[in-house]
């Protein structure tokens, strides 16, 4: 028998139990199939509530497809995180007071290898701990040797079509972490800054020309000044010169070529006449536009600071300066000389790496970039064509206006933590070589590069290491050794040479790919493409962690290999992620997608809300309104998490949760858990029978068609992502009709009834409970697991692979369901009595019924006496001929009218008055809250969760009004 309900023991036991049991494993070559890739977690930290919905919602339809008959895969994985856990990484150093600069890369690198593991265990962990369902046998990590080899195939083809390219450009440089990042890894944030006017002498001395510039520091790298052709102030000193103040008569621009202190006046149409004074410096190097205009103009590029934001030699006096300090000597100086005509406080948007934080310096770099707009066609294409879906369908509109003004993806970075660029450049011809391992013959030379490739070896090696590599345990899989992920899991082929020592010798000695330096130490060859050179070093740059990410979907399936995992998963059937990785990463998943399989990587993209705390407001450490969804699972239950996330994931609208809001649906599992106690501990020594062999009561059509409603809607609501309807569709099926009316119903039988009546209600209950527990399980997978195995019937060993309830029409019953339907209505409104006049739950009224037919009296005497226990009647008469007296109140339902006496409970003239007296008092406070809604003055300046507050207020005041009526109406009758 089910004991008492404790949500840890429960959970703890079906996490493990799940976790070694292979149920979740997709088959491959089994169809329909129903795929989803799980959005790998960052291996930096632990879950947030973000993920906890995230994980959830995929979750719930992975379990119901599964459960429907789908062939299911719910591939998991985690991500390198270039960037982010570097960071991380390097911050857990600063606290030992080491730099990652003195470690040096490769010694950096072995303590981020450390490190990544126990997160990304925890994270796993976590994961678990919240009921997710995935193939774990499956795992990837962005940074595995199947998955690093889908990124050079990726690069080195984009490479040799054009549409990989490298070339100097403007790029969003972090000083901090001295690397390039992209325009979507940027945040803006509203700042207080200056305006300075700074005279530029003219050459002749005639005078001077004033610019604007809120970053004085960069006219160290002026090559001109502009003006609009259009402007009538400046069009006679366009083709003059100026003196740029504060430089050094020559510089040198990114070509080596000397540049003059002595700039131009160009015309250009960029130039808005009315900012400012309607002439600004032109810094090609330091500003996207700038750059634009100084490409349309010829003019030389001179960068004035390293990457670190010091000034450098182009500088001048302020060589070594930081660019602040810089700023600030540089504004003393023009003081001094008098070039300074003003300053003015000015307020203006300014970038921030998203990551560091630190102030974003626009820099002239050469990087490696995708052309993203060839790439953006067929992405396009795949959605205006409706092969992918966005859910909500507004984000559709969303993607497409992006992606029709999409820009070259800037995808080099300068960080340690990543896949490095597979580009090799010659060292006497400068010549780029891009390699992957299809220029080697055999599989055992081409894991042999692949080691070389990640990073596992060097291009120099001793036979010893390359064996000790393949022998030690994978960290995607730790069941298999290195060789063993190659073969099962990169290549799904066997070697022949890398088993032992002496084959591996025997392959290196009669490979023309490597050559033998001294006793068992070879060298790859790697040559160039142009000169034949085998000079090479490889470039030192790593890739944007958004573009492994971009091949999520079809690499974690073994591409570029056709493996049948990528024949029977793919496209994928689902992607469920939140709307700020849009462009980050759903948009690059379809351009590489369509791209490299000439397919979609999914047809349907369900994008969630924020989940925001009660009153609205963003999460956040510094707020203290964060929710630890462990610690939520740990207090209440993860069932009761999930079924929180769940009942409140409305399409479009962010989710507000509280800690209460689950704590009141850790009441709903307490509630499941003593239903099912109730209908188990009354199975006892009783026969469950098929509810088709059973004489079935007016009740027990009911709820049965009540079932058949519930399992109609919520799938179609499941079906439609309308996770929120889906939920609560269940929850008031199984509290209010199963649980509230239906178990009382049945009591009379129970306690009471013959052995037949007795056999059919525990039947019935049995079988209503068994498909209900199915319909939760998607949501709360482990209170239902758990029951599931005490019932006395069951399908299935687990729940997890039951068959979902079905709608059958043999049990639909609409007749006896609108009957029930009527008599809730009858019973509700005297119930409504009791509770408007508070009269004590314990006392018994003596209730007369009226039934508005013989035929109803007739239905409504077969259940007199459960009618009599769900009302608390002391004496109650069911009749046609009835006729009101002085101490009864009447109430009015279809079925007829009931007549409840209050005789020595309630003076009805009294409570007449007492009624007006409080429709008066509530009608005043609307007056109130009305007047506050409608001044203009509180609704646009009260806080956002006041004016709410007040909403809310004004209607349950409208609500309270219209009972008050409702009473009097039923006292004065």
């Amino acid at each position: 028998m089910l004991k008492e309900y404790n949500h840890t023991e429960i959970e703890n036991k079906w996490s493990s139990i799940y976790k070694e049991n292979p149920i979740f494993k997709g088959k491959t070559g089994e169809k329909p199939y129903f795929s989803v890739v799980l959005p790998p977690p960052n291996v930096t930290g632990s879950l947030h509530i973000g993920h906890a919905l995230n994980a959830t919602l995929q979750d719930i339809i992975v379990r119901y497809k599964r459960m429907k008959g789908f062939n299911t895969l719910w591939l998991p994985g985690f991500d390198h995180a270039g960037i982010a856990t570097q960071w991380v990484v390097v911050r857990e150093l600063q606290k030992q007071g080491i730099s990652r600069f003195d470690l040096g890369r490769e010694n950096f690198i072995k303590k981020v290898w450390e490190w990544v593991p126990k997160s990304r265990d925890s994270i796993k962990n976590q994961l678990i701990r919240l009921g997710a369902s995935c193939d774990w046998s499956r795992q990837r990590f962005t940074l595995d040797e199947g998955f690093s080899r889908s990124v050079r195939e990726a690069f080195v083809r984009l490479y040799k079509e054009g549409l990989i390219f490298k070339a100097p450009y403007i790029v969003n440089w972090d000083p901090k972490e001295r690397t390039a990042i992209s325009d979507l890894e940027v945040e803006y944030y509203e700042e207080k800054g200056k305006l300075w006017h700074i005279k530029y002498p003219l050459e002749d001395g005639s005078g001077y020309i004033t610019v604007a510039t809120t970053r004085p520091e960069t006219m160290l790298g002026d090559t001109a000044v502009a003006v609009n052709p259009n402007d009538d102030r400046y069009k006679h000193l366009i083709g003059k010169k100026v003196i740029l103040p504060l430089a050094p008569a020559e510089r040198i621009d990114i070509n080596g070529n000397k540049v003059s202190n002595l700039i131009p006046i160009i015309a250009d149409e960029y130039v808005d006449p009315a900012f400012g004074t309607g002439v600004v410096k032109i810094t090609p190097a330091h500003d996207p536009n700038d750059f634009e205009v100084g490409k349309r103009h010829n003019l030389p590029m001179v960068i004035v600071m390293d990457e670190g934001a010091y000034i450098n030699e182009n500088g001048g006096e302020f060589k070594g300066l930081y660019r602040y300090e810089a700023r600030e000597k540089i504004v003393e100086k023009l003081k001094e000389l008098g070039l300074l005509e003003k300053e003015e406080d000015h307020i203006h948007n300014v970038g921030h790496s998203q990551r560091s934080k630190e102030v974003i310096e626009p820099y002239l770099s050469t990087q490696w970039f995708v052309d993203t707009k060839k790439l953006a066609e067929k992405a396009i294409k795949v959605v205006e064509e409706g092969k992918i879906k966005f859910i909500p369908e507004g984000w559709t509109k969303t993607y497409l206006n992006w992606m029709y003004n999409i820009r070259e993806w800037c995808i080099s970075r300068q960080i340690w933590w990543g896949h490095k660029i597979p580009v090799w450049y010659c060292k006497d011809c400068d010549s780029p070589n891009a390699f992957n391992d299809e220029f080697l013959p055999s599989l055992d030379e081409k894991i042999i590069f692949n080691l070389y490739a990640d990073g596992k070896i060097s291009q120099i090696f001793c036979v010893d290491d390359v064996l000790e590599v393949l022998n030690k345990q994978n960290f995607t899989h730790p069941d298999k050794t290195n060789l063993e992920f190659y073969e099962k899991v990169v290549f799904l082929k066997e070697t022949d040479k890398l088993k032992s020592k002496q084959s591996l010798i025997d392959l290196l000695e009669t490979s023309n790919h490597f050559k033998k330096l001294y006793e068992e130490r070879y060298q790859l060859i790697l040559k160039c493409e142009k000169c034949g050179s085998e000079n090479l070093h490889q470039d030192e740059d790593v890739l944007d962690t958004w573009f492994s990410s971009g091949l999520w979907p079809f690499g974690t399936l073994g591409w570029p290999v056709e493996t049948q995992d990528l024949k029977t998963f793919y496209p994928t059937s689902l992607l469920i992620t939140g709307f700020d990785i849009i462009f980050f990463w759903v948009a690059r998943m379809i351009m590489m997608g369509t791209k490299f399989t000439d397919n979609i990587p999914f047809h349907d993209v369900y994008i969630h809300a924020l989940v925001r705390d009660e009153k609205g407001e963003k999460m956040s450490k510094t707020k203290g309104n964060v929710i630890d969804p462990l610690e939520m699972a740990e207090k209440y239950g993860a069932d009761a998490l999930r079924f929180t996330l769940t009942a409140l994931a409305a399409q479009g609208r962010d989710i507000r949760l509280s800690e209460k809001r689950i704590e009141g649906y850790k009441h709903f599992s307490n509630k499941i858990w003593n239903a099912s106690k109730f209908v188990l501990t009354n199975s006892q020594n009783i026969e469950v029978k098929d509810v088709n062999q059973l004489n079935l009561s007016t009740e027990d059509k009911w709820i049965l068609t009540a079932l058949m409603k519930t399992v109609k809607k919520s799938s179609n609501e499941l079906e439609n992502y309308r996770y929120n309807e889906y939920a609560n569709t269940i929850y008031d099926f199984f509290w209010h009709d199963y649980c509230d009316w239906y178990i009382e119903f049945t009591k009379e039988r129970i306690y009471k009834g013959s052995q037949e009546e007795k056999q059919t209600a525990v039947s019935v209950l049995n079988f209503v409970l068994r498909e209900s527990l199915k319909l939760l399980h998607p949501i709360m997978p482990f209170i239902t697991e758990e029951i599931y195995q005490y019932l006395p019937i069951k399908e299935t060993d687990f729940i997890a692979i039951a068959i979902y309830p079905q709608y059958k029409e043999d049990l639909l019953f609409e007749e006896d369901y609108n009957f029930i339907e009527s008599l809730k209505e009858l019973i509700t409104s005297i119930r409504t009595v009791r509770s408007d006049f508070n009269i004590e739950p314990t006392r018994k009224l003596n209730i007369r019924i009226k039934p508005s037919s013989k035929e109803i009296q007739q239905k409504l005497n077969n259940l007199a006496n459960q009618i009599k226990q769900l009302v608390k009647a002391e004496n109650l008469t069911i009749d046609t001929d009835i006729s009101k007296q002085d101490t009864e109140v009447i109430t009015v339902s279809k079925l007829g009218e009931s007549f409840i006496d209050l005789a020595g409970v309630l003076d009805i003239e009294k409570e007449i008055q007492r009624q007006e007296k409080l429709l008066q008092e509530v009608e005043k406070s609307i007056k109130i809250s009305e007047s506050k809604l409608n001044n203009e003055n509180f609704v646009n300046k009260a806080p956002e969760h006041v004016v709410e507050k007040e909403k809310q207020l004004y209607e349950e005041l409208k609500v309270k009004r219209d009972k008050i009526l409702n009473t009097l109406k039923m006292l004065k009758r």
